[in-house]
This record gives C-alpha cells, sequence and structure tokens, in this order.
C-alpha cells in the first residue's frame, strides 16, 4: 500500500494536489496587526479562542488586513501613508505578493476582495490632485494592477464589498493630505465626507453626505449587514463643544442616515476607531482607544457601555463582539479575557 507522502507526491505530479484552506493556517477566526516588546511588527492570526494561530513579520507598522474569501491568504496593508501592502501565503508564512502603490498615490490602510477573490480593491489617495481613488489588483495573476477608479470623494478609507458582490462601498473622509506634510490635514474648514457606493467597474451608484452640521464628521471605518445597512464610524475635526454623534447606519434605499447620539463625541472624545455588526444586523459595536469604551448599541434599543485601556479592535462573534486593545488583551463575550504580549494594533478582522 502506497504511503501518504507518496501519494501526495502522485498528486502533485499530476496536478491534483489539495488547494490549501485556512485550515491550513491554523484556522484563524481573526486577523489583527501587532507590535512586538522588541519593536518589530507582525500580523497575527488569531482564533476564536484568543489563541495565535499564526505570526507573520511586517517591515513596518500595519494598520488593516483583508482576507482572501477561499484561499489561506492575507493582504497586510501599511498604515495610511504608507505605500506598500504585503500578500501573505498564511499558512506557511511566505511573501507572495508585494502590492506597491503607483506613483503619485499612497494607501489608506484598506482594502477588500471581489466575492470571488479574483480582484482586490484598494482606497488609495491621488495626492497631487486632492482626490480618492480605488486600486484594482488582479488577484489570480500575481496582483498585477488592472487600473484605477475614482471612489467618489476625498481621503478614501476603509471600503467593504456590498451583500450581492455587485457593489462597494466607499468611506470618503473628506480630509486632504499629501506626504510633503505628513498626516497634516489641510482642508478643515472645507472638508466634506460621504458614502459612496461604487460599482466593480466604478460608476457611482449612490451617495450619502452628512448634513452641514456635521461638515467636520469624518466617515473613516465601516460594517456591512447582510440587510444592506451599512454602519459608519466617524472621527470629530472640531472642537468638542459640538457634540455631535459619531454613529451612524445608511441604507442607499434611503437618503437619510440614522445617528446614534450615545456614541457623542465626547463620550468618545472626538474618535471611533473600529466598528463592527454582528451576524443578524441588529446589533453594532464601536470602539474609542481615546476614551477606553466599547458600546454595544442595538437597533432600535439601547446602547451598552464597558471600559477596556486603549481598545481598538472589534470584530463579530456570532451574535455578540470581539475586542482587542493596544495592552494585548483579546475579550471575548464568553471567556473573558486572554492577554499576550503584543500591542493590537487598531483593526480586527473576522475571517
Amino acid at each position: 500500500m502506497a504511503t501518504r507522502r507518496a501519494f501526495i507526491a502522485g498528486l502533485i505530479a499530476t496536478g491534483l494536489s489539495p488547494k490549501p484552506t485556512w485550515a491550513d493556517a491554523g484556522s484563524p477566526a481573526f486577523l489583527s496587526a501587532a507590535k512586538k516588546p522588541d519593536g518589530r511588527y507582525v500580523l497575527c492570526g488569531l482564533r476564536a479562542d484568543g489563541q495565535i494561530a499564526f505570526e507573520l513579520v511586517l517591515p513596518a507598522r500595519g494598520h488593516a488586513a483583508t482576507a482572501h474569501p477561499i484561499r489561506p491568504e492575507a493582504v497586510a496593508f501599511a498604515r495610511r501613508p504608507g505605500t506598500y501592502a504585503l500578500v501573505l501565503e498564511c499558512a506557511d508564512g511566505r511573501q507572495k505578493a508585494r502590492l506597491e502603490a503607483p506613483k503619485g498615490r499612497h494607501f489608506y490602510g484598506h482594502g477588500a476582495f471581489s466575492a470571488d477573490g479574483e480582484l482586490l480593491f484598494t482606497t488609495e489617495n491621488d495626492f497631487e490632485n486632492a482626490r480618492g481613488v480605488v486600486g484594482v489588483w488582479d488577484a489570480q495573476h500575481g496582483y498585477a494592477r488592472l487600473g484605477e477608479f475614482g471612489s467618489g470623494g476625498v481621503g478614501p478609507h476603509d471600503i467593504k464589498l456590498m451583500p450581492g458582490g455587485e457593489t462597494l462601498v466607499v468611506a470618503n473622509g473628506g480630509i486632504e493630505t499629501h506626504p510633503e506634510t505628513g498626516r497634516t490635514k489641510l482642508n478643515l474648514s472645507s472638508m466634506r465626507s460621504n458614502l459612496s457606493y461604487v460599482t466593480l467597474e466604478g460608476v457611482i451608484d449612490a451617495q450619502m453626505e452628512l448634513a452641514a452640521s456635521h461638515q467636520r464628521n469624518s466617515i473613516r471605518h465601516l460594517a456591512v449587514a447582510e440587510s444592506g445597512d451599512v454602519a459608519f464610524a466617524m472621527q470629530w475635526q472640531g472642537d468638542l463643544t459640538d457634540d455631535l454623534p459619531l454613529l451612524g447606519v445608511h441604507n442607499k434605499r434611503n437618503p437619510t442616515p440614522r445617528l446614534f447620539s450615545d456614541a457623542s463625541g465626547r463620550t468618545m472624545q472626538g474618535y471611533l476607531g473600529s466598528i463592527a455588526v454582528n451576524n443578524s444586523g441588529n446589533h453594532i459595536a464601536v470602539t474609542s482607544p481615546r476614551s477606553g469604551t466599547f458600546q454595544i448599541h442595538s437597533i432600535g434599543g439601547p446602547s451598552e457601555t464597558s471600559n477596556l485601556t486603549d481598545v481598538c479592535g472589534v470584530a463579530a462573534f456570532g451574535e455578540g463582539f470581539v475586542v482587542t486593545s493596544g495592552t494585548g488583551a483579546f475579550r471575548t463575550p464568553t471567556s473573558g479575557d486572554t492577554t499576550h504580549n503584543l500591542a493590537w494594533d487598531n483593526h480586527l478582522i473576522a475571517i
């Protein structure tokens, strides 16, 4: 009887070898960038119980990542205004590709795959023209760049695929920046953010812009429910005497968003760091590392507030949520805290 090794060798020789899956990468449920005590940066896969499934070295600080919908691949994005994104084989740690932003562009730290995993979309800054763009990459053929299209605004940050797989939603934060001035905000007096719904071909299908009183609310992060509701987290760029909501929900069938006053600028110190929607779409979670606050909002009901120092990453965990913090904590609703000797970065991405 042939050995298993010989059997697999035969499959490889005939081109029928089994394709790796996320189980081959240790069955992670989440991705998060982190900083190690020695100053190195890594991308980690985390299991649902908070244990680390894999840890891959990054060349610089990461921001968010996105997981391929089929293959055990993750794209790790540099923090804005970074110009790199790494495509990592999570099963064996190899670097599959390195994406470099074209001349005159930088990444904003987020990306999204098409439903079939054949295309990757990245939010980018065309900084000489103060214009947001979405880069398009061929995930089937070495992540070659195929082109780009307008994001529908300035400062596109987060990007998500909408249910049905035919449209992207982009959080255009409205803030103009330029690498020559680092992270300095150049247009606060005139900034306007929006949500743009864009087809995969780059046609703007719908847009939502906040009322003039919210002119300095920058829409930054998104979570999408199966119903098509888009929850959005904002960061206030003005004086906190203007105590405006930082959380909203929009559906492109209704031009007016719903805003949640409990997630106010003063309560959250003007800053929401991450957002998630649970599996049923009836609860939204937001975090604020500045205030050390984690809130869960019920659609049509009251909110719950918890405290965790430097909390920022959040992701759905069934009907509840898990959160991470810069202190190394990984908190689930069932098993409490697991603490790692790592400083988790801004985002926890569900696979």
